[in-house]
């Protein structure tokens, strides 16, 4: 089913552009979002991406799948954009939130106030931490961590060897850790 839309969207057919987009935007929208780390910039960035991916549905070749070349997509038109502004902002609030199918109760114990004081200064550290990443480790990590893509996945979305993906990873992990143990220790 998708090959036929994918071929009838190279050869012009808006409409099966469209049902393709359909069973992608929500993934798009995601990768986005934990990128730019806010629903409006997600909203534009990934706009942005779907009409790029329209304008060169033409020159697709099929070597890969749909959504990984759309992810790809997506992620050059954020870096693209973050590189432009040089101070990206990332949010934790909706990274489990529901656009991405997980959800989260929150217990008694998390009701008291030391308790939800200390996980809102963690998060905010971590939100810092992240933010001081390179935008290439911010990707991997985004998309290995957050999103669960597989190191193949990654390396296809971001064109990239695994063994790059997995260097990258872990340069990010570890300054990761590196960041959070300063801030911590700093607070």
């Amino acid at each position: 089913m998708e090959t036929k839309l994918l071929e009838r969207a190279i050869q012009g057919d808006v409409e099966s552009f469209e049902q393709l987009i359909k069973t992608y935007n929500r993934y798009a929208y995601n990768i986005a979002y934990r990128m730019m780390g806010n629903e409006e910039d997600a909203k534009d960035m990934s706009q942005e991406a779907l009409i790029k991916a329209y304008k060169s549905i033409k020159k697709f070749k099929m070597e890969s799948s749909f959504s990984t070349w759309l992810y790809r997509i997506v992620i050059n038109t954020c870096k693209d954009e973050l590189r432009k502004r040089k101070e990206a902002t990332y949010s934790l609030d909706e990274t489990f939130g529901e656009d991405d199918g997980l959800k989260h109760e929150m217990s008694d114990e998390q009701s008291d106030p030391i308790l939800i004081y200390e996980k809102a200064e963690l998060k905010a550290n971590i939100e810092s931490a992240l933010n001081r990443l390179s935008d290439d480790g911010k990707s991997v990590v985004v998309l290995k961590d957050i999103m669960g893509y597989s190191y193949d996945e990654i390396g296809e979305i971001l064109q990239i060897p695994i063994g790059t993906v997995r260097s990258r990873l872990n340069r990010s992990r570890l300054a990761l850790k590196e960041i959070l143990r300063v801030q911590i220790a700093e607070s």
